[in-house]
Parts: C-alpha cells; structure tokens; sequence
C-alpha cells in the first residue's frame, strides 16, 4: 500500500528520530510513505485572526501537491503538521468565499476545495492497518515498560479536527497496548505542555510542563510516548531545567510513538536516533532489554 506522506520541516532535522521510525516501521507493515514532491512548511501553526488568509496559503499549497500525487489521503505525523493541515482543509471545504480568494491568489495552482483527507499516523495505523494486524507484527513486545499518552493540544483541538473527541480517545492507548506495553493512565494526556510559550515566557511554559510530566509520573509511567517536536522539546530537552527550578522531583524519559513502534518491530536501534532523545530514553530501553547496549 502507498500513501502520501508530508513531513513537515523538524523531522527532517531535530527530529529524525521521529520521521525514520516511521518510514521504517510502515514498511515492515507492508506500508509505504510517498513524500509529497516540493513540499512546504506548512506554516507550524494556525493563525488564529479569521481574516488571515495569506497564513493559509503555504498548508494549501502543500494539500494542492497530494492533490497533484493523484491521492485522497494525506499522512502526517507530527501532531502540529496536521493540525495546521487540517485546519486549513476544513477551511477550503467548508468556506467558499475564502476558498475563492485563496484559489484566485494563487493562480498558477490548480483549484483545490478540501478533495485530501489529511491523516494522523496514529488514526492511519488503526483504520488502515488494524491493531490485529499489528499485533501480530510485533516481534519485541514492550512486556513490562509503563507507557504514558500524550496527546497533547494538536491532536485533539479543536473539536472538529481532532483524531478522536478528548473526551473518549483511546487512539493512542489501544496503540500502546497492541506493542505489548503497560498502558498507564494519564490524568495530563491532553494538558498543554507550554507550547510556544517558551520563547516569549519561559518560566510559566516549564512550570507547565513540569506539572504535566509530575502527573504522569506520579502514575507509576516509565515513559511519556508523544508524536510533536515541539511537545519532546519543552518535556524532554528541557528537564534538567524541570527538576533543577521547576518543582520537578525526578526525570522521565521521552518518547516517540514511532520509535516505540520500531522497537517493538525489532527493528534495529541504530533507526532511531536515540542521541535525539530525552538523556535516559537509551539507557531505560536497554535496562528493560528492549534495544541492544552500545559497544563502548
């Protein structure tokens, strides 16, 4: 099976270890990610002034390049990427009058009215591939690792694009357990986790995501699973800061959903990029004899 994938700009550099996994995994489940040819940013996030057109010229753009591959379907993986997506197809679908505007701007592109369905790996994986067949797949199951949901705000809001309703989404937790990991109930799974608030005011975006890491973790979680660059950046990368002023008491590793997915495929570490990692994403892996120890 082929189906159109955009990547978006961050998995291609400080997220590799979220777009390799990926492509790794879906081929082992016998799925293979066409990348959009001459693909945008898609803009990372959704202007939220109703009259900011011009903001959704660049996601558009790259909803016209599916269209143009001959696809229906359109696969993202970073949770950002498709809510960007997503919400600037809903637009071109539901809105005819700046669908018009958008379309006469751009003039050298064909006319494009929401004919892509834009799809979140997660929600591909379940519709597509099915938790059986995943099942089946897993030839390392995560026996013993307790695994934490994050949705995070993207996924899930707002209401009309989410991958499933917050209020009933086991999306995620379905896919934990189908790799044979411990699900862990996670009261923050849909709290934000400070998002861009960390470059205009730091302080309150740590203390943020030191509230919602101390929440997994005071449910007994190994690890914290998550699918946005962003997300991994103010939870992961910035622990040391978490526990050192933020009230933090101890770390927890983080992780892709789609690393988890290789591990759990037996694919071979080295696919992961595991030095793009919370520091002691590597170390619990190889505790838990998940993943091979590194030759020193």
């Amino acid at each position: 099976m082929k189906v159109s994938y955009y990547p978006g700009c961050t998995l291609k550099t400080k997220a590799r270890n979220l777009e390799d996994t990926a492509i790794g995994a879906l081929a082992v489940l016998g799925v293979e990610l066409v990348e959009l040819p001459r693909w945008n940013c898609c803009g990372a996030v959704t202007s939220l002034a109703q009259d900011d057109l011009l903001h959704m010229l660049a996601p558009v753009r790259d909803l016209i390049r599916a269209k143009e591959q001959g696809s229906d379907k359109l696969v993202t993986i970073c949770s950002m990427c498709y809510n960007t997506l997503a919400r600037a197809n809903l637009l071109m679908r539901n809105d005819a009058e700046k669908r018009d505007a958008l379309n006469r701007f751009m003039d050298e592109e064909p006319d494009y009215a929401g004919e892509v369905e834009v799809i979140h790996l997660l929600n591909f994986i379940r519709d597509e591939v099915g938790w059986d067949k995943l099942r089946a797949a897993v030839r390392r199951p995560l026996t013993g690792l307790r695994v934490a949901p994050y949705y995070g705000c993207t996924l899930v809001r707002p209401a009309e694009v989410a991958i499933e309703p917050a209020v009933d989404a086991t999306v995620f937790e379905k896919f934990i357990e189908a790799l044979g990991a411990q699900l862990v109930h996670n009261p923050g799974a849909f709290d934000c986790c400070g998002s861009y608030q960390i470059l205009s005011h730091p302080k309150q975006a740590l203390a943020a995501s030191a509230e919602l890491l101390g929440k997994a973790k005071n449910k007994g979680a190994d690890v914290l699973a998550l699918s946005c660059p962003l997300c991994d950046y103010n939870l992961g990368k910035r622990q040391n800061e978490l526990v050192a002023d933020h009230g933090l008491e101890s770390k927890l590793p983080t992780i892709y959903f789609t690393q988890l997915l290789a591990v759990a495929l037996g694919l071979d570490s080295s696919l992961c990029h595991f030095e793009l990692n919370h520091e002691g994403t590597r170390s619990l892996l190889e505790e838990r004899n998940l993943i091979s120890t590194v030759a020193v």
